[in-house]
């Protein structure tokens, strides 16, 4: 049921959620964007960081992780600023500069900066039954059945990586365009679910003229680049989840009408456009992942670690099993229940359980977001300096290129480490349930409705916001 429109709304009564500042109009940013190099060099720098990290995974093989380059720079570094800073700040900006999917685009384009307008491959169309998020759901669950393998055995990065890698190419060659990033990249599905957070967007500056514009450049490409490679309709993108950000818009609109703007944190959450159960799931597997992972590498509890080590496996076979439920089951069954409270508080028996529990369901996107802001400072503090190590000796041989090969294991402002993640978690909370009020007006309209329903969501997130704490804190 659609929301009224008579009052404009405003993040924590503060911030219209409908404010934008076009960045590309900025003189040299829109130059920039426009640029068929741009963003191609962020790409081959990128890959060239990639193959130092491959190779840094067979020559490290099975030694510490927390001296190999490949596991301190991917599972510190990276997803450090994927968590803090690329995916809440600029959208699926990674996906822009991202080099694992270009091995099978450069195969179907057979160019690197120019335009070729027949591509190679099979270029069949994506089965429609999988066109949502839930292979991407399983699949990044299941990579993270071996997170206690990846972040201390070099050799398991390296085959996650690769393995990436072949089916990207695999994939190019019978699917069209950017099919493997939008069904399958493991990591494509949260970013995009979290992007809807993001502080950036794409989007067309005028609307009429675009519906003026016959041929839809943007979808088809021309002389000055492709069709959308993330087979969207640029000229009536509504939100950030699907887009990938390559800016290929910019360069084929002959009207310059492509925009790259700020915006309130939380925008999309209030965009009723596609919504559906695999988005839902993936929040929901995001909150467990979360779990799972402080669980594994900074819980107390030993046992645990070693299922998640594999140290037997009959262990490993049950943390997997735990996982799995917890993912798939428990937590969504808990959000069920209060989705279901909440129907009934509001007396609106007209409106679907389903569709009370799909949009209250994105409320749990800025808290889950703000957990992993969370977690991600519960790494980069106590472990952030072996990344001085492993510059200096990239390849665990004994080099020392930037003389900061002995620098001792420092942790760093610890002190500060669960008030930073309490804030974190209360920043995430204020706004889940900014976005939560929102998102049962929306689907309950009327206002006595919309405040008995609400109250069970406010109690849910209440809880989570205080089991993280404990989590985290205790």
């Amino acid at each position: 049921m659609p929301e009224s429109n008579t009052q404009p709304q405003k993040l924590l009564g503060l911030l219209p959620v409908d404010w934008r500042f076009e960045l590309t109009a900025i003189p040299g940013v829109r130059w920039l964007l426009k640029r068929r190099w741009f963003p191609m060099v962020a790409i081959l720098f990128n890959m060239l960081m990639f193959m130092v990290i491959l190779m840094s995974g067979v020559l490290g093989g099975f030694s510490s992780g927390s001296y190999s380059f490949g596991v301190m720079v991917v599972w510190i570094l990276w997803w450090v600023l994927l968590m803090m800073l690329l995916v809440p700040v600029f959208s699926r900006t990674w996906c822009m500069v991202c080099p694992l999917p270009s091995f099978g685009e450069w195969i179907q384009r057979l160019r690197i900066f120019s335009v070729n307008k027949n591509l190679n491959g099979l270029n069949l169309k994506w089965p429609r039954r999988l066109k949502n998020m839930w292979l991407m759901n399983f699949l990044f669950l299941g990579t993270t059945f071996f997170s206690g393998f990846f972040t201390v055995r070099p050799l398991a990065t390296f085959f996650l990586l690769g393995s990436i890698i072949v089916l990207g190419i695999l994939l190019s060659l019978i699917f069209e365009k950017r099919s493997f990033c939008l069904y399958v990249c493991p990591v494509s599905g949260f970013q995009g679910l979290y992007s809807n957070m993001a502080m950036t967007e794409v989007r067309v500056k005028d609307p009429a003229i675009c519906a003026k514009h016959k041929t839809k450049t943007c979808e088809v490409g021309n002389k000055n680049g492709y069709g959308c490679p993330w087979l969207l309709e640029p000229h009536s993108l509504k939100r950030n989840t699907y887009c990938g950000m390559c800016l290929e818009c910019f360069k084929t609109c002959p009207f310059d009408n492509m925009a790259f703007n700020l915006r309130p944190p939380g925008a999309d959450l209030l965009v009723n456009d596609k919504r559906g159960l695999d988005e839902a799931w993936k929040s929901f597997i995001m909150l467990a992942i979360a779990i799972m992972f402080y669980v594994a590498m900074m819980g107390p509890w030993g046992q645990l670690k070693d299922w998640v080590r594999g140290s037997t496996l009959q262990g490993w076979v049950t943390f997997i099993t735990l996982h799995m439920i917890s993912a798939l089951l428990v937590i969504p069954g808990i959000f069920l229940v209060f989705a279901w409270l909440s129907k009934v508080a509001s007396r609106q028996k007209d409106v679907s359980l389903k569709a009370v529990f799909v949009n209250l369901s994105y409320s749990l996107v800025p808290m889950g977001l703000a957990a992993w802001i969370a977690f991600s400072f519960g790494f980069l503090l106590p472990n952030g300096s072996y990344i001085l190590h492993i510059l200096s000796d990239p390849f665990g041989l004994g080099w020392n290129l930037l003389g900061t090969a002995n620098f001792p294991w420092t942790p760093f402002a610890t002190g500060w480490l669960v008030p930073l993640q309490f804030l974190t978690l209360l920043g995430g909370y204020v706004i889940s349930a900014d976005y939560g009020f929102k998102l049962a007006r929306q689907t309950y309209v009327e206002p006595d409705a919309v405040r008995r329903g609400y109250v069970p969501l406010l109690v849910l997130l209440t809880g989570v916001t205080i089991s993280f704490g404990w989590l985290y804190g205790g």
